[in-house]
C-alpha cells in the first residue's frame, strides 16, 4: 500500500468513528470503575448476572401469566373477595364489596340426605300370608359441583368397561328376595293375613241420615257462593283514591333511587373465580377427621389439621350444632379442588379456630375470615368456570354418601348410553336412591336410581324376572344399554367437532361435517359401536383408513382417519359391540390424531351424540303388568315421609 493510499484508508477509518488506542487490559483499579480501555471481572460479571437475572424473572412473569394467575403463591387473601371493614351495626350490613364484575358466583342449597323409610310389606311365607314392617334407605342429594380428593383417583371414563359392567345379574337360588309388595294400610309388628267371607246379610247401620247429609251440603254452597266475605279473597278493590303509578309527578312529588352507589367493574382474577366456600352444620356430635373427610380432606390434610388444632383445643370433636366454613381452590395444573382454609363455629356463631393452608402445603392457625351471617341450611358457592363432568360427579358424590365403588359403577353404567358423562353438569343437578336395609355384611341392595338433570329426568327401576335374572329398567321397560355406541373409542376421546356445518380445516370451505371428530392419542382402540357386520375395511380417499359397519333396521356407522386397522377386519366379518376394529390415527385428510365417527339411518346421516338410539333389550310384555306394580310401589316408597331422624352425609354421618 502506498503512503498515499495508507493516508486515505486512515482519513476513511477515522471518518467512521475509529482511532487509534491501546489495547484491552485488565489491570483496572480493583474495587473501581473501569476507565477506557480498562476491564473489571467484577464488573464484567455483576452485568451479565444482573442480565441473566432479568431474563429469568420475565419468563416467570410470563408462565403464571399463561398459566391464568397473577401469583406464584395462592393464599387466602387472593382466593377471597375484597371487602371493606367498617363499624359494625347490628341492623346493617358493614361489608361492602369494592369490586363488580359480569358474573355473580351463584350459591345454592345442598342436600346430602340419607332417610329410613318404613313401609308394611307383605309376603307369603309357606302358604300364609304374612305382613311387617321393613325398613328402606333413601338418599336425596344434589349432584357435587365441585371435585375433591375425595374422587381423584377414580378410573378413567371407559365406555367399554361400563358396558360390561351393566349386564344382567343372575342371582343364586339361596340369594335373598327383596320384597316392595306394600300393604295399604300401617301396621305394628306382625301380622298373619286370614281371609274370610262377609255376610252381607248383616249390613252396618248407617252414621249419617239424608237430612244431615242435605244440611250440609246446602250451607257449604250458600257460604260458598254468598259473596259476603268478599275480604278473603285477598283482591285489592278498585279506583281507591290516592293510588297512582310510581314515578309519575303528582303535586310536585315523584318517585327516585336514592342510595344508589356506581361502582366501576373490574375484572375478576382467576383466583377468585376458581375459589367456592362451602358452609356445613354438624347433625351429631363425632370427631373432625370424620366430617373432613366427607368433603374432600385427605387423610394427611386431616392429620395436619388435628395437630394444628390440638394447640388451641386438646380435643379434636365436634359437637352437633357446630357449623363450619371451607374454602377451596384448585390445585395448580389440575382440576380438583383442595382445601385452604377451615374455619369452625360453636352452636351460637362464635368463632372458635381458624386453619390455612400455607404456599407449602402445610395447615397452620389463621387469622378468621371475614365475619358473615351463617345461612340455616347447608349452602356452597359454585364455580360454573369449573363445575365437574357427569362422570366424576356422580362419584364424588357416591362416595361423599358412604357407597361402594362397586355400587358406583352400576349406577354409572345404567345412565352411560343414554347421557354424554364428559358433560359437566349444572348447578342444580340431583340425584335420588332407594337401597334395602343391610344385610348381615352390611351389603345394601340398589332398589331405583333417579337423576335430574338440567330440567331432564332419568329413572331406573330394579326388577327380577321369574328365572331370578336383576336388571334396570326405565318407565317404558327398556334397559340402560344402547343399540348402538356414541363415543366408541377407549376413555371416550375429547369432542373436537361437532356434526354440522362448518368451515374445512383444510380447504377452508363451508361443507357439511356428516359425524363428528374424537381426538384421542395415535393407537388408542376404537370399538365397534354396536353388533353387526363389516362393509368396507380398507383406505377410502380423504378418510384415510375406513371402516364401515352394518347394523340392523338400517343402521350404519363409520370410523376413519384410522392409523391401522385391526387385523381380521374384511367385508362379511361379524363383529359384536365393544370388539375392537381399529386404532385411532391420521390417515387421510386430517389435522391431527382422531377418530372421526359417523352413524347413519337408511342412508342419511345423523348426530351421533343426540339422536335417539333404540334400546339394546326392553322387558318382555308377560312382565309388564308386574313391572308396573313394582315401579309403582317403589315411586310410593320414595314419596313416604321419613320414618327416622334424617342423617346429613356433609356432617359425616
Amino acid at each position: 500500500m502506498t503512503p498515499v493510499q495508507f493516508k486515505q484508508h486512515k482519513l476513511l477509518l477515522k471518518s467512521a468513528g475509529y482511532r487509534d488506542a491501546p489495547a484491552l487490559t485488565l489491570d483496572s483499579h480493583n474495587g473501581h470503575m473501569p476507565h477506557g480501555r480498562e476491564i473489571s471481572l467484577s464488573w464484567l460479571s455483576g452485568t451479565i448476572l444482573t442480565g441473566v437475572t432479568g431474563v429469568l424473572l420475565m419468563a416467570s412473569a410470563l408462565y403464571v401469566s399463561f398459566d391464568g394467575r397473577g401469583t406464584f403463591a395462592t393464599p387466602y387473601s387472593a382466593l377471597s373477595t375484597n371487602i371493606v371493614e367498617g363499624p359494625t351495626s347490628s341492623e346493617t350490613d358493614s361489608r361492602l364489596v369494592t369490586k363488580k364484575s359480569d358474573r355473580v358466583r351463584p350459591v345454592a342449597a345442598t342436600r346430602s340426605d340419607r332417610e329410613i323409610i318404613e313401609a308394611s310389606i307383605r309376603e307369603t311365607v309357606d302358604g300364609v300370608d304374612r305382613i311387617r314392617r321393613q325398613p328402606f334407605v333413601r338418599i336425596n342429594a344434589t349432584l357435587a359441583t365441585s371435585a375433591t380428593a375425595l374422587s381423584s383417583d377414580i378410573p378413567n371414563y371407559d365406555p367399554i368397561a361400563l358396558l360390561r359392567k351393566n349386564q344382567p345379574i343372575a342371582l343364586a337360588e339361596d340369594a335373598r328376595t327383596i320384597n316392595t309388595d306394600i300393604y295399604g294400610a300401617e301396621v305394628e309388628g306382625e301380622v298373619t293375613v286370614k281371609e274370610a267371607s262377609l255376610n252381607i246379610d248383616q249390613a252396618p247401620p248407617p252414621a249419617i241420615d239424608d237430612q244431615l247429609a242435605a244440611d250440609y251440603v246446602r250451607t257449604t254452597v250458600e257460604g260458598a257462593f254468598s259473596g259476603t266475605d268478599s275480604a278473603a279473597l285477598a283482591y285489592a278493590p278498585e279506583n281507591v283514591p290516592g293510588l297512582r303509578e310510581l314515578s309519575v309527578a303528582s303535586d310536585g312529588f315523584t318517585s327516585v333511587a336514592q342510595n344508589v352507589s356506581v361502582v366501576p367493574k373490574a375484572p375478576a382474577s382467576a383466583n377468585e373465580t376458581a375459589r367456592t366456600e362451602r358452609i356445613i352444620s354438624v347433625r351429631q356430635t363425632s370427631p373432625i377427621g370424620d366430617v373432613l373427610a366427607k368433603n374432600g380432606f385427605t387423610e394427611q390434610m386431616v392429620s395436619a389439621i388435628e395437630r394444628t388444632m390440638r394447640s388451641v383445643n386438646p380435643s379434636t370433636e365436634v359437637r352437633e350444632g357446630f357449623r363450619m366454613r371451607i374454602l377451596f381452590g384448585l390445585d395448580a395444573g389440575t382440576e380438583t379442588q383442595i382445601p385452604y382454609l377451615l374455619s369452625l363455629y360453636n352452636g351460637d356463631e362464635r368463632h372458635l379456630v381458624t386453619v390455612a393452608r400455607t404456599d407449602q402445603g402445610r395447615y397452620v392457625l389463621g387469622a378468621p375470615p371475614p365475619g358473615i351471617e351463617l345461612p340455616e341450611e347447608d349452602t356452597e358457592e359454585i364455580n360454573v368456570a369449573n363445575l365437574p363432568s357427569l362422570y366424576r360427579s356422580i362419584y364424588e358424590t357416591g362416595r361423599k354418601l358412604d357407597l361402594k365403588d362397586k355400587t358406583i359403577e352400576r349406577i354409572v353404567a345404567m345412565f352411560a348410553y343414554d347421557l354424554d358423562l364428559t358433560k359437566r353438569i349444572s348447578p342444580g343437578d340431583q340425584i335420588q336412591m332407594l337401597q334395602t336395609e343391610p344385610d348381615a355384611d352390611g351389603n345394601k341392595e340398589l332398589l331405583y336410581i333417579g337423576l335430574q338433570l338440567a330440567g331432564t329426568e332419568r329413572h331406573m327401576y330394579r326388577f327380577q324376572t321369574e328365572d331370578g335374572v336383576v336388571d334396570f329398567f326405565d318407565e317404558n321397560g327398556q334397559t340402560g344399554k344402547k343399540f348402538l355406541m356414541r363415543r366408541p373409542l377407549e376413555g371416550g376421546g375429547r369432542l373436537r367437532s361437532n356434526y354440522g356445518y362448518r368451515i374445512h380445516p383444510i380447504f377452508k370451505t363451508r361443507k357439511l361435517h356428516t359425524g363428528v371428530d374424537l381426538a384421542a392419542r395415535t393407537g388408542t382402540p376404537v370399538y365397534a359401536g354396536g353388533d353387526g357386520v363389516v362393509k368396507r375395511a380398507q383406505w377410502v380417499s380423504g378418510y384415510g383408513r375406513f371402516v364401515e359397519l352394518n347394523h340392523a333396521n338400517g343402521y350404519q356407522t363409520a370410523y376413519a382417519h384410522m392409523n391401522r386397522i385391526a387385523s381380521g377386519m374384511q367385508p362379511g366379518t361379524r363383529v359384536r359391540q365393544g370388539q375392537i376394529i381399529g386404532y385411532v390415527g391420521s390417515t387421510g385428510y386430517s389435522t391431527g390424531p382422531h377418530l372421526h365417527y359417523e352413524i347413519k339411518i337408511n342412508g342419511r346421516t345423523v348426530d351421533p351424540l343426540s339422536v335417539r338410539l333404540p334400546r339394546d333389550k326392553s322387558l318382555p310384555n308377560r312382565y309388564r303388568a308386574k313391572f308396573d306394580q313394582t315401579m309403582a310401589q317403589i315411586d310410593d316408597l320414595m314419596a313416604r315421609e321419613p320414618s327416622a331422624p334424617i342423617n346429613v352425609a356433609d356432617a359425616g354421618n
